[in-house]
């Protein structure tokens, strides 16, 4: 399972590359990847009910390891993804006349679809699962939206995203609900399944995500107006593929939760109510891909209720009917896509005599159609003929029940046989005319290639039907996992004598022809006007209220005043949680004094500067007194044992304070009257209760523990498991691996939103070399030479003389090597002594804020020229490979795995890999602080410049050659 996993994502890596090199003929190669695929489910396939299992250590404690499960359903499923979508990428070869960029992708991403569906079909653990499902919800929007430049397109893909993406939140927070009452692998969750109102509440909320996914009502309309994606998306993901997502879900859940009520309310009540209302929309539409839409949305609505009624004659016939319905409807979306393709229309009002000029393919949508309409020699009849038997003696419900539904699927089917007839007389019907419409008669006939997909599966589909005992050996592992109710297991075949499914299959025969036939004659009277209950205006409804909700919100609490915001958020910091602290259980509070006299003298220091802060007006003064208190803090820190902290703190401190100093130099030095307000009371009385609410909450957090503290046994944790002894970085780099690489994401989302703010219209780019600068303003070509003049740095050559610092420039050339080398040994000293990539970091970078004080902005190019973002980004990715490198050495993901050398001149040397996520953490700061100060330092120094409506090319030469 992991190696189909891995090939198909390499595939769909390597698809754009191949599609570019060999056109539309790379469809064929990439089709060799699921048939691969295929390949190895058929000749893995789980025989006697035995399932096949694979685990992959990832993330243990936040329960994500990697756990595939390949058992009867499973294959069944994959069988369909995988062969299916080779025949897709087959006719996809024909289907594009055009190579452009995005067909190039469009090959990778139908790769990609069947990896993300395999994977949801295999995986064992419901997290994964989650993962999966929404990698096809992603997928679907990209291959729906595939003509992006047409509206309908976007619309069609924004509202599947929509959809499908609320039911992923339903279903995510009933996996939580049940994974921490049961667990969360799904086998572990059938083999003993809980009960009572919270598995209700869980499971119900994981059937919203299968309805959706499914297009039940009320979520059905999003599928008929995803027909606006190119053909071979509609015959795979919406015949084969991810429409079977959910009910393959139900299928599975099916065992240990059928008997819930809500359970039959929301899968049999809504699945016979999709059944009906999708087959009647079908016949009022008039576009042959919306009548197989509808018709899908219909039969979707009969699997559902097949596979979740909870027993095992039903659940036989309906895996058969999603073999037959993938079979089916797969050749009849690609029939259409043919038709389209040949005719330039899908509008039944102008297509008449097709049949004449195009047979082969009347016959492969009549042959297909038979098995959706299940007419005999079709596994549509050996599935339908099934279900009328099952449903009718099932033991799930009482009989009368039971014989509601069955008689319920019987209309179902009666509308079937009704839109079938409607699908092939409009496409190749004659009519009543003795000469072809216009776009029939001008019709470019399609090649053999492109009739072999469709032929294949409309083939297959009766094939099926005379093998069908031989299939039915192979689902019955499934059926065995569902009751029986006393009845034996009944085999699948074409043929189970007279009885009621005979009689009720004749009715089924008459009355569709004849719906067809009446509704024909008063179609004009019937379908006149458009439904009063309309799924799709109602979307659109509730898309305007949220609109409408969203500006009323902002109107009334975004207004446009930073103290107001400030105060409502802080307010709510405050009385949010003291009310609910108070409301609830508290533990009883045992205050203890100061430890020692040296916390007394950082108490005051810190008060003292924290009150001088709010008094001073001088801006700059005010940071210096607040810095004053991160340091005081950085002090306690040490006091307390902790030098990683203190040392992070300081150097944190140090680099804040030179970027409130480099934003201040743009600000007048104190604040103009006019910026006075009158609720500078208010004000202290909410800074105030912030504090005091601050250290209430900690106080009381303190007195709440109950049992050891963790750090107790942090430090030999940190030994054993990260071997380090500096806990600190250990815990960044190891154990809070996954929470320290989602804070440096954080960090490089900051920076560049930082330089987005700076730069509105453009990225002020790599730092401009002093040579380039100098070589410019001479007039010089790139191969003279520039006569070299002995300075301190290099930069302050091109700055204002008045403000250069000779002093300043000599100690930062003798101090800077001196505080990179410190950086370097922090680094590595870090990970068993105070330091670790993020204090390098921090240290590297006030190494450049040196140079940038000595020599201006020229000097950051001289000190390192290279690119912020290009910083940012390769530490961002040395980080993240950081992951797979401990899964290849046997580790779980971002931990620590620990590698043993024996070099020539060094010995012994022990490596452990969490030094790489640390190179990937000095990176990322060093990044940061170099974008900082290219933003707001470097174009600060900028003279007066240009405001921000003029353009860029307007600024003088060297701003120019700055830039």
């Amino acid at each position: 399972m992991i190696q189909v996993l891995l090939a198909l994502g390499i595939g769909a890596l390597a698809a754009p590359p191949i599609m570019r090199a060999l056109g539309a003929r790379g469809f064929y190669v990439l089709a060799l990847m699921p048939l691969g695929g295929l390949i190895w489910v058929l000749l893995n396939w789980p025989e006697g009910g035995h399932p096949e299992t694979q685990t992959i250590n990832w993330v243990p404690s936040l329960h994500m390891n990697i756990v595939l499960r390949f058992d009867t359903l499973a294959a069944v499923l994959s069988t369909l993804i995988l062969g299916v979508g080779a025949l897709v990428l087959v006719y996809c070869a024909n289907y594009f006349e055009k190579m452009r960029r995005r067909v190039e992708v469009f090959g990778g991403e139908l790769v990609a679809f069947a990896a993300a569906m395999f994977g949801l079909v295999c995986s064992d653990n419901m997290l994964v699962l989650y993962v999966f499902w929404e990698a096809t919800t992603v997928l679907s929007f990209m291959l729906v939206g595939f003509n992006a430049v047409r509206a309908t397109s976007r619309r069609a893909a924004t509202q599947a995203l929509l959809v499908t993406t609320f039911g992923g939140l339903a279903m995510l927070v009933g996996i939580i609900m049940l994974g921490e009452r049961s667990g969360y692998l799904l086998s572990e969750v059938l083999a003993h399944p809980p009960g009572g109102a919270y598995s209700a509440i869980a499971v119900a909320l994981i059937l919203v995500g299968a309805l959706t996914k499914s297009a039940i009502v009320p979520f059905h309309f999003w599928l008929p107006g995803a027909m606006a994606a190119p053909t071979p998306v509609s015959a795979y993901l919406h015949a084969a593929a991810m429409v079977k997502a959910g009910i393959y879900l139900v299928a599975r859940l099916a065992p240990a939760f059928h008997t819930q009520v809500s359970w039959q309310v929301i899968v049999v009540g809504l699945g016979l109510l999709t059944m009906i209302l999708g087959g009647w929309r079908s016949l009022r539409e008039l576009d042959l891909k919306l009548i197989l839409a509808f018709g899908t949305v219909s039969q979707l609505g009969l699997m559902m209720v097949l596979v979740g009624v909870g027993d095992a004659n039903v659940a036989m016939a309906g895996l058969a009917m999603v073999i037959a319905h993938a079979l089916f409807k797969a050749s009849l979306f690609m029939v259409v896509g043919v038709i389209d393709h040949s005719t330039g229309t899908r509008d039944i009002r102008r297509l008449a005599r097709l049949g004449h000029r195009l047979p082969v393919l009347a016959v492969t949508a009549a042959v297909a159609g038979a098995s959706m309409a299940g007419l005999p020699f079709t596994l549509g009849f050996v599935g339908k003929e099934g279900a009328f038997a099952a449903l009718w003696d099932t033991g799930a419900y009482r009989p009368w029940l039971a014989h509601v539904v069955d008689l319920a699927v019987v209309v179902g089917a009666i509308i079937t046989f009704a839109y079938t007839a409607r699908f092939l007389w409009g496409a190749f019907g004659r009519k009543v005319r003795s000469l072809p419409t216009r776009a029939v008669a001008q019709l470019h006939p399609p090649t053999v290639m492109f009739l072999v997909p469709p032929i294949l599966l409309a083939c297959f589909g009766v094939v099926a039907a005379f093998i069908a005992p031989w299939i039915g050996h192979h689902l019955e592992p499934y059926a065995h996992e569902l009751p029986a109710h006393g009845h034996p297991i009944e085999h699948l075949a074409m043929w189970h004598g007279f009885g009621l499914p005979v009689i009720l299959t004749l009715v089924v025969y008459a009355a569709g022809p004849v719906l067809f036939l009446v509704l024909r004659r008063i179609r004009d009277q019937l379908f006149d006007h458009p439904p009063k209950l309309n799924a799709d205006h109602a979307y659109d409804a509730i898309l305007r209220a949220a609109d409408r909700l969203s500006l009323w919100v902002t109107r009334n609490t975004q207004r446009g005043s930073l103290p107001i915001t400030q105060g409502v958020i802080l307010s709510t910091a405050v009385l949010l949680p003291v009310v609910v602290l108070f409301l609830g259980a508290r533990p009883s509070l045992h205050l203890t004094g100061f430890d020692n006299p040296e916390q007394i003298v950082v108490a005051f220091v810190i008060v003292t500067a924290a009150a001088a802060a709010t008094l001073l007006r001088n801006r700059l003064a005010g940071a210096l007194t607040v810095g004053i208190t991160g340091y005081a803090c950085g002090a306690l820190f040490a006091m307390y044992g902790a030098p990683d902290l203190a040392l992070t703190q300081f150097l944190v401190e140090s680099l804040t304070l030179v970027i409130f100093v480099l934003v201040l130099r743009k600000l007048a030095s104190e604040p103009q009257p006019r910026h006075k307000t009158g609720f500078r009371a208010l004000r202290a009385l909410i800074a105030v209760a912030f504090g005091a609410a601050l250290v209430l909450i900690g106080v009381f957090a303190a007195a709440a523990r109950s049992t050891t503290p963790l750090a107790v046994d942090l430090a030999e944790a940190a030994y054993k498991f990260g071997h380090g002894g500096n806990t600190v970085n250990v815990l960044l780099v190891d154990i809070r691996a996954w929470d320290t690489l989602g804070e440096v994401s954080v960090l490089i989302v900051a920076a560049t939103g930082v330089a987005s703010m700076v730069f509105r219209s453009r990225r002020f780019g790599a730092a401009p070399r002093i040579t380039d600068v100098l070589r410019s303003e001479a007039g010089l070509d790139d191969d003279d030479v520039i006569p070299d003049r002995t300075t301190w740095l290099r930069g302050s050559e091109l700055g204002n003389p008045a403000h250069r610092s000779m002093v300043l420039e000599a100690t930062t050339r003798l101090v800077f090597p001196t505080l990179v080398v410190l950086s370097m040994y922090f680094f590595f000293a870090g990970h068993n002594a105070p330091g670790g990539g993020f204090a390098g970091g921090l240290v590297m970078g006030l190494a450049l804020v040196l140079r940038y004080l000595a020599g201006g902005r020229y000097e950051l190019g001289e000190a390192l020229p290279v690119e912020a973002g290009t910083i940012l980004g390769a530490g961002l990715l040395v980080s993240a490979t950081t992951a797979v490198t401990s899964l290849a050495l046997g580790a779980p993901a971002l931990s620590s795995a620990v590698i043993d050398l024996h070099l020539p001149i060094f010995g012994d040397v022990h490596l452990v890999t969490a030094m790489f996520f640390d190179v990937g953490v000095y990176l990322i700061v060093v990044g940061l602080v170099l974008d900082v100060l290219r933003s707001l330092g470097a174009r600060l120094d900028l003279p007066d410049a240009p405001d921000a409506g003029t353009p860029v090319a307007a600024a003088p030469a060297t701003e120019e050659a700055a830039r």
